[in-house]
């Protein structure tokens, strides 16, 4: 209603505009009546007796004059009566009106007479315009309510191209990812070759991963390699306020897809519409689960020859419907993980594209310092990288802007406004440098990349440290390694001040997490076995997050108390053995902090005289 508002609002706006333009064309444009050397009748018998005419040409009712002398004069004669009848009503004798030349000449439309014409005409056809309008937005009106059932789906392939076309070239890594969809966009292509070998191709694909780490981009992909119509759109645009409205937005979208005979349907964030059925008050009558049961329908209902294949996209399969899950629905899932270092190096390479960058570049160092980025946080390294170098008006992008785009990503733009005092500035060297040293000696440790006392995001200062190589496990040994390591700058200040600030506490939150599921979910606590505790489910109703439930007794819980305990006091003891025995490298690494601010891996292997493998 606000919409068909805003637009009358505008047609109506429109139309006084042109109202105000025309007018103002007719004022500016319309001929008046006045020459300038415009004489009476009773002048012209004057010279007509006195015969100082050469001249006299009739062109409708004007009457162009030309004396002996060639001047030029003008007048008007009567609408119905001839010149020369007027002129002998006035007595003028016929012969000095033979020596006047009279000469009649054909009337040429002039632009007074054009303009009368476009003033009869011109509002005739803007009076129908308007009407013409008015009945449109009438009928657009009217219809508008029967329009909530209708797809919203946007369409790319056979019946349009989105702007940017993908490819699987454009997609780095995720290899076994589109070797899957590789297969669904051959069958599509040629379906026979899988036919005559008796198989069916799955009719739905579940996209599996974590948020940037792909999804919609693979489904891009699949759209500009297909060449087949491909309806994409967002799980949330099923649901209205109208009850219905999404099972019938389901069945539209599926009629369109099934008057093709090959189509590909993306739904992405399919979590939005697929969440377990039962969770609400309705009784399972609500809009979300009326839409849910419709593309259960829809999907089973596949005729058997019927070439639509269903994609989608979500990264909380663990609250989705079994029922979607079977086979005959998404029977296929395909599992995207953040990418390796290989990986992060191709796809820093695809999104380095058009950037220009200095002869000097090691992208493959960029890539060994962003472990857990996504494909979407390493697009947005580069463009970051980019702005940058903008920003310093300089032409070509430089290791150097790569390197602090990583730092600006992981914790937010430096605040150099954000100025410590003095004692502050000391405390927070010792607290880096303390986490520095117990990283780079502790077993398990991770290597330390770079110290920094400088303020980024919320974080006073910040040590950066990157694995050597991926890992998809973790050992127990590492967890105490990468615990002590979060200690590590608690027990400095401890160490020198003999007590502690509050810049520890985000270290702290971090140390006790990894402290709890070890104990809870890794199964590393000696007393308590390999036994997971506590159940992640999903609240009812309202909040639809997610919340721990307890499973286990409270004498359990004190048991599980007592051993996160147990695992941060070894973790603190293994800190502080290493800054005891390391109290001078302590000194001398915290006075370079302070001097130069920021220290980078090389400078801090050479201070503490321990060089990378």
């Amino acid at each position: 209603m606000k919409k068909a508002s805003t637009s009358l609002l505008k047609n109506f706006l429109v139309i006084i505009l042109i109202f105000v333009t025309m007018a103002a064309i007719f004022s500016l444009l319309s001929p008046t009546n006045n020459y300038k050397d415009e004489v009476s009748l009773g002048r012209l018998v004057e010279l007509i007796n006195e015969e100082q005419i050469k001249e006299t040409k009739i062109a409708g009712n004007v009457v162009t004059i030309t004396l002996t002398d060639d001047t030029v004069l003008k007048t008007r004669k009567e609408t119905d009566a001839s010149l020369s009848q007027t002129l002998a009503n006035y007595g003028v004798e016929q012969g000095k009106i033979a020596k006047a030349n009279i000469i009649t000449e054909d009337e040429q439309p002039g632009i007074g007479e054009i303009f009368s014409a476009l003033v009869i005409i011109l509002p005739l056809f803007f009076f129908i315009w308007i009407i013409w309008m008015f009945k449109k937005q009438g009928k657009k009106g009217v219809m508008q309510p029967f329009n909530f059932s209708k797809s919203k789906a946007k369409v790319f392939g056979a019946e349009g191209h989105p702007k940017e076309k993908i490819s699987f070239k454009d997609v780095a890594g995720l290899k076994e990812a589109k070797e899957e969809l590789e297969e669904v966009v051959e069958f599509l292509k040629t379906p026979k070759k899988f036919l005559d070998m008796g198989a069916k191709i799955p009719r739905g694909v579940l996209l599996l991963g974590p948020p940037g780490c792909g999804k919609t981009l693979l489904a891009r992909a699949v759209a500009g390699e297909s060449h087949v119509p491909f309806f994409s759109v967002a799980g949330s645009e099923f649901i209205e306020m109208f009850v219905g409205v999404g099972s019938g937005r389901v069945r539209s979208l599926f009629q369109e897809a099934k008057k093709h005979k090959r189509a590909i349907i993306f739904i992405d964030e399919l979590d939005a519409i697929g969440k377990a059925r039962g969770a609400g008050f309705g009784g399972g009558h609500d809009e979300r689960e009326q839409t849910l049961n419709q593309i259960l329908v829809e999907m089973d209902g596949f005729e058997r020859d019927s070439k639509t294949i269903v994609i989608a996209a979500t990264n909380r399969p663990d609250i989705l419907d079994q029922a979607l899950l079977r086979p005959g629905r998404f029977d296929r899932r395909i599992v995207l993980d953040l990418p390796s270092i290989e990986d992060r190096e191709a796809i820093l390479k695809i999104h380095s594209r058009n950037k220009p960058f200095e002869e000097i570049i090691d992208i493959r160092e960029v890539a060994e310092r962003t472990p857990g980025f996504s494909g979407a946080d390493l697009e947005n390294l580069m463009n970051e990288a980019a702005i940058l170098a903008a920003r310093r008006n300089k032409k070509k992008i430089a290791q150097i802007e790569l390197l602090e785009s990583i730092e600006k990503v992981l914790l937010g733009p430096e605040r150099k406004s954000n100025i410590l005092n003095e004692k502050e500035k000391e405390i927070s060297a010792y607290h880096e440098t303390g986490h520095a040293l117990v990283g780079s000696f502790v077993k398990g440790g991770e290597p330390v990349r770079k110290v920094s006392i400088i303020s980024r995001g919320m974080a006073a200062g910040y040590t950066l440290k990157s694995p050597k190589e991926d890992k998809k496990m973790k050992t127990k040994t590492e967890f105490m390694g990468d615990i002590a390591t979060l200690l590590g700058g608690y027990v400095a200040e401890e160490i020198k001040y003999k007590e502690v600030t509050t810049g520890a506490s985000n270290d702290l939150q971090r140390a006790t997490y990894i402290a709890k599921r070890m104990v809870k979910d890794f199964g590393m606590s000696k007393k308590l076995g390999p036994i997971v505790f506590g159940e992640r489910n999903e609240l009812q109703f309202l909040t639809g997050a997610a919340q721990e439930t307890s499973d286990y007794s409270e004498k359990v819980a004190e048991v599980i108390d007592q051993e996160v305990e147990k695992i941060i006091k070894d973790a603190k003891k293994l800190a502080e053995k290493i800054l005891k025995s390391k109290k001078d490298l302590l000194e001398k690494v915290t006075k370079v902090l302070i001097e130069k601010e920021t220290i980078e891996r090389e400078d801090i292997e050479m201070l503490i005289g321990k060089k990378r493998v």
